[in-house]
């Protein structure tokens, strides 16, 4: 069975063993993945493969500018206590380091390219590593800023125009952080979202004790789709630092700033976490020693 590089490179990410050694097992293997990893931690060369298993859902989430290139990062780990060590921050930092001095256009080049680092860094701490996701932003007669809350829980990059003061930027920065919105403005809200929203505040308004007629249930809705809007529009969300306004007043009075865009990443947000079962753990271990008697 035939193999290329990208075997050799996801047995190296998998396994934690050298190019070379990934390469020997491959052949030995005759191409065949799973083999080459059984052959591997025969030796006892494979080191991260025991981790393959695991969850991540912890880490944290890094921001890092150099020069004109901001970039957002989140890299998962599987404890919280490692998350926190220097040794995985710096790894992490190496990785925002990397993004932003190289034209990667996804996540997979990125893990491609870190490959070795990677593996090395899961031999050394002893946990399963994952490089979820990122953000690049460039300024390009634009001002951009980050935020990062809670030691990595919550990071938030932002783009502003140019008219912008720095203050203002790192403001709406906070505001994203704090009010997390999915949208810049309303036009950005698909149309199908707005559609089911509506749908569901319509039922809600029919399904309540004393039904109202369909004209004040309709006028009802639409006002309750203005309340939507202040949840996930950012421009539409009060102020942070003044509650009296919405955001796009402040704009409007800091001479109609534009916010362009913003990526606002929570740590392991969407991830399985990771449920620990003693009696299943127990079980497991004992049918894995009858097997090796």
């Amino acid at each position: 069975m035939a193999f290329t590089n990208k075997d050799v490179m996801d047995l190296r990410a998998k396994t934690g063993v050298g190019m070379m050694d990934c390469k020997k097992a491959l052949v030995e293997a005759d191409g065949d993945m799973e083999k080459a990893v059984e052959i591997l931690r025969e030796k006892g060369m494979a080191t991260s493969v025991k981790r393959a298993g695991k969850i991540a859902s912890q880490g944290i989430v890094e921001a890092y500018r150099e020069n004109n290139v901001v970039v957002l990062v989140e890299v998962n780990c599987e404890s919280d206590f490692v998350a926190r060590g220097d040794q995985y921050k710096d790894f992490v930092l190496q990785v925002a380091k990397f993004i932003a001095n190289n034209n990667v256009s996804d996540i997979e080049e990125v893990k491609t390219a870190m490959a070795d680092l990677l593996a090395e860094t899961i031999a050394k701490i002893g946990e399963k590593i994952d490089i979820r996701r990122f953000a690049k932003y460039v300024e390009n007669n634009t001002k951009v800023d980050s935020y990062i809350h809670m030691g990595g829980k919550i990071g938030v990059i932002v783009e502003t125009s140019a008219n912008a003061s720095e203050e203002l930027t790192h403001d709406i920065a906070l505001q994203i952080a704090a009010s997390s919105p999915s949208y810049v403005n309303v036009s950005e809200v698909p149309a199908a979202e707005i559609e089911k929203e509506k749908e569901i505040l319509k039922a809600q308004a029919l399904n309540e004790d004393k039904p109202k007629p369909l004209n004040i249930i309709e006028k009802m809705v639409e006002g309750r789709i203005n309340k939507y809007y202040k949840e996930v529009c950012l421009v539409e969300q009060p102020f942070v630092k003044d509650g009296d306004k919405a955001v796009k007043q402040v704009l409007k009075e800091a001479g109609n700033v534009e916010v362009i865009k913003f990526t606002r990443f929570v740590m392991g947000e969407g991830l399985e976490k990771k449920e620990e079962n003693l009696a299943n753990e127990v079980e497991e271990q004992i049918a894995k020693a009858k097997a090796n008697n």
